[in-house]
């Protein structure tokens, strides 16, 4: 309303409202029009639900009746339109205006709105080229006369409003919200679920399957308000909410709204919508996980000068854009401001339906039905479903498989040999997997996508891996494996190669698993002779070694061999990186790369003379950086011109120092930069990063003396988004940081996380007029008043985030005063310190 009656001036205000189908747009629009506050405010009204396809002189007819028959606050826009005609024309009005043309009509709408101001609404906007089409052909306006669109597509919504502020999401209810609205159409009354305790546990799932959804809420709530309010009868409806949509006359109206989005899709972004019916309920889907799946199972085609995966990408968006998924940000240290998505559950219903309509998805899961399906393209497993593999192959014709997909406990008869079209293998945190279940990983001789993500288990990849000749994706990070076997080599249409091991504590190098092993065979005892006893353990008591090594699945003999004679007890003797993994020669052959990291250079120079020929690469991640192999590494990076996304670490106190000065043409595109390890000032060349993004900064310890100088550059940089200062990225007894007015510029994100050393953080005024998030994390280094100030200056500051262990009260309550100062007060969030698994999740967003 408030956007209804604002008089801005503006030509013509458009107001979009979008979201998905079912939030209520059109009730909400209507509610407005007939709202007694715009009585006398406009004198002519219309609204007009636009029909697929669009016809124009259809339209136009529709908006001629409704314009000519109302006038403002006399009668409802919402007749149908033979009442209108018979209301308000005679028969051969009706007949003329049936034979009018379009012009005819466009001249009759300017006819009727001369000099009128009026309120026009258009609801259900489908595409950009039918509102180009409809205000083409429409008379211009009085600047205070007003359209109303409603749509399920953010493009359209802002292509309509030429302000944005115009443009009007309107988001699912709150809990509270729709629990009061479920219950009171439950029981056609506001009641309290209180008095039904019994009913409790079955409405939050039918609350968490609405997800604030009104159009579900309603509909369900209506069916139940003539059904037995029974546990029995509502976790009946739980359980079979997919059959019930389908076959319940009573819920048609959601199905109705929710396949409308579906029908209205191109064929393309169905088949992409359909494929998401893979993942389970609630999973939160990552942007990179899905792009490079959909390449691989040929969903994107290149277009001119566009890559398959920015096609991809191109899908994924416009899948949010139309209300199809849903938008989520796991990290809001993402260059991406959307960097996963997941499907609202009834969408997801609908999903499945159709995929199993279609013979497209297969979900085997507890509880799964019997019946046999025959040919599917897309096969998921759920590690809880108990049947066994003659059920499989009873139910699914293995031949036909192009992707396998598992989810929890892996059991060894999953993977089978008769999937000889697979293309897709995604075993992404699954449990149970361990080395041998990968022998025959080579047979697969279609596969284009692998990935492994999160497999702790796994230590070895087998030589056969080189047969995998159309292998894309290669994802085997957070797994335990250091070491490639050298037929990687011979993958050379690999695009993405992602690694790093799960051990990723800063703080805890080798004397953990130095402990492990020496349980074995005492602690006193010399590294050769550990090596000689493990070796013979390993071929006596696999069992009591996986004990000591910690394994969730069921190594054999050579499992257990692999992990100790060619993994843990090399690491121990050579006291290597135990953080990246060890790449053979040749891999200058895999032209196609673009992503690649963690990769150790701690074994030689000659690994970066076959990097620096992979001149696609846009993302890059180092570690084992030293002085030796430092000049090499800075000739790689200024030879990979198009690098996007680098990651530069180093182990040790020496860390990085002296190893990035002899850069001298720095990639022009680099968005984004991590550097882990000792630097002691910034290295000169990071001035030249116009486009850089995004700066990560982690025991680089910049000295105090060089702390201003620091900031000056960095605050320098035009495109700066994101800036996380982290644990001893400065250095010194008292170091003191300024953020003096008019630097940085474009920061919208900061961090600081445990600031050793730091004694305060001050922001002057006209510093950071764009940063909305601020978080401090000091963890368990006590915190005291003064130490952060200025924090009134951060005039656009959302919310400010305190993380970590406990602090004073005195410091905490100063920081709220601050806030509390600020001209818009952000939200002030104490929350706990990130868990080992975010940190990780974070630390491998590079690649």
């Amino acid at each position: 309303m408030k956007l209804i009656l604002n008089q801005s001036g503006e030509e013509l205000p458009v107001i979009s409202v979008w979201g998905m189908g079912g939030l209520g747009k059109t009730t909400l629009v209507i509610d407005a029009y007939q709202s007694q506050d715009l009585s006398g405010m406009f004198e002519k009204r219309a609204c007009v639900t636009l029909k697929r396809p669009f016809v124009l002189e259809e339209f136009l007819r529709t908006l001629v009746m409704q314009l000519d028959a109302e006038s403002s606050g006399r009668r409802s826009a919402m007749m149908g339109v033979e009442e209108l005609i018979k209301d308000h024309f005679g028969l051969s009005t009706r007949r003329s205006l049936a034979m009018m043309g379009a012009d005819e009509l466009i001249r009759e709408v300017a006819r009727i709105l001369q000099r009128r101001t009026c309120l026009i609404v258009l609801d259900d906007l489908s595409s950009i080229v039918v509102w180009d089409s409809i205000i083409r052909n429409l008379p211009r306006f009085e600047n205070t006369s007003r359209i109303i669109v409603t749509t399920r597509e953010e493009n359209v919504a802002r292509h309509c409003s030429s302000k944005q502020e115009n443009v009007y999401k309107l988001k699912v209810l709150q809990d509270k919200d729709a629990l009061d609205l479920f219950t009171k159409k439950v029981f056609k009354e506001t009641a309290d679920l209180d008095n039904h305790p019994e009913l409790i546990s079955e409405a939050k799932a039918i609350l968490k399957k609405c997800n604030g959804l009104p159009l579900a809420l309603v509909t369900i709530g209506g069916f139940l308000t003539n059904q037995p309010k029974t546990v029995l009868e509502w976790r009946k409806l739980n359980k079979h909410i997919s059959a019930e949509l389908e076959m319940n006359p009573e819920l048609e109206a959601i199905k109705s709204i929710l396949r409308k989005s579906y029908d209205g899709l191109p064929y393309h972004l169905k088949s992409c919508f359909l494929y998401l019916s893979i993942f389970p309920e609630d999973h939160e889907i990552s942007w990179r996980r899905l792009v490079r799946r959909w390449t691989a199972e040929g969903y994107s085609q290149e277009i001119r000068d566009k890559s398959v995966e920015e096609v991809a990408s191109g899908y994924l968006k416009e899948l949010i854009d139309r209300s199809m998924i849903l938008p989520s940000q796991q990290s809001i240290y993402s260059r991406k401001g959307i960097d996963s998505c997941h499907v609202h559950d009834l969408m997801r219903e609908i999903g499945i339906s159709k995929s199993t309509e279609e013979n497209l998805v297969f979900r085997l899961e507890e509880g799964c039905s019997s019946n046999t399906q025959g040919i599917v393209r897309h096969l998921a497993i759920n590690g809880n479903w108990k049947g066994d593999k003659s059920e499989i192959e009873s139910m699914v014709d293995l031949s036909r498989v192009r992707s396998l997909t598992i989810f929890g406990m892996v059991r060894p008869f999953f993977i089978s040999e008769k999937m000889k079209m697979l293309r897709v293998l995604d075993l992404e945190r699954t449990k149970g997997l361990v080395d041998h279940h990968l022998q025959q990983i080579g047979e697969f001789y279609h596969l284009k996508y692998l990935s492994l993500r999160g497999c702790g288990d796994i230590y070895n990849l087998p030589e056969s891996l080189g047969n995998l000749r159309q292998l894309q994706t290669l994802d085997i990070a957070f797994t335990n494996v250091m070491k490639l076997p050298k037929s990687f080599a011979k993958l050379t249409r690999l695009r993405y190669f992602c690694a790093g091991t799960v051990q990723l504590d800063e703080d805890e190098p080798y004397e953990k698993m130095v402990e492990n092993m020496s349980i074995l065979v005492g602690n006193r005892l010399c590294l050769p002779t550990l090596y000689s006893l493990a070796c013979c353990v390993v071929c006596c008591a696999p069992r009591l070694l996986k004990s000591c090594i910690d394994m969730d699945g069921e190594p054999n003999r050579h499992d257990v061999c692999t992990v100790c004679c060619y993994n843990r007890i090399p690491l121990l003797l050579t006291r290597q990186s135990i953080r990246g993994v060890q790449v053979p020669k040749g891999i200058r052959k895999l032209k196609a790369l673009q992503t690649m990291g963690l990769v150790n250079l701690a074994q030689g120079k000659k690994i970066l003379s076959d990097i620096m020929r992979l001149t696609r690469l846009r993302k890059l991640a180092v570690t084992g950086i030293c002085l030796r192999n430092a000049r090499k590494l800075c000739s790689a990076i200024d030879n990979l011109s198009n690098l996007e996304s680098l990651l530069l670490r180093a182990e040790g106190t020496i860390g990085l120092l002296g190893c990035l000065l002899l850069v001298s043409s720095p990639p022009e595109n680099l968005q984004s930069l991590k550097l882990y390890g000792t630097i002691g000032e910034l290295p000169p060349w990071i001035e030249k990063l116009h486009n850089l993004v995004k700066l990560t900064l982690r025991s680089t310890r910049i000295l105090d003396s060089n702390a201003s100088k620091t900031l000056d550059v960095l605050g320098k940089l035009p495109n700066l988004t994101i800036l996380r200062l982290l644990k001893e990225s400065f250095w010194g007894l008292e170091v003191h940081l300024s953020f003096v007015g008019g630097a940085f510029s474009s920061l919208m994100v900061m961090e600081f996380d445990r600031p050793i050393g730091i004694k305060s953080v001050g922001f002057q005024q006209g510093a950071m007029p764009k940063l909305e998030l601020l978080d401090f994390c000091a963890w368990y280094q006590e915190a005291c008043v003064g130490m952060l100030t200025g924090l009134s200056f951060l005039t656009s500051l959302k919310k400010f985030t305190l993380s970590g262990g406990t602090y004073d009260n005195d410091f905490v309550e100063d920081l709220q005063t601050q806030l509390a100062m600020n001209p818009n007060p952000p939200v002030f969030h104490r929350m706990a310190p990130p868990s080992a698994t975010i940190v990780a999740e974070e630390a491998s967003q590079s690649v």
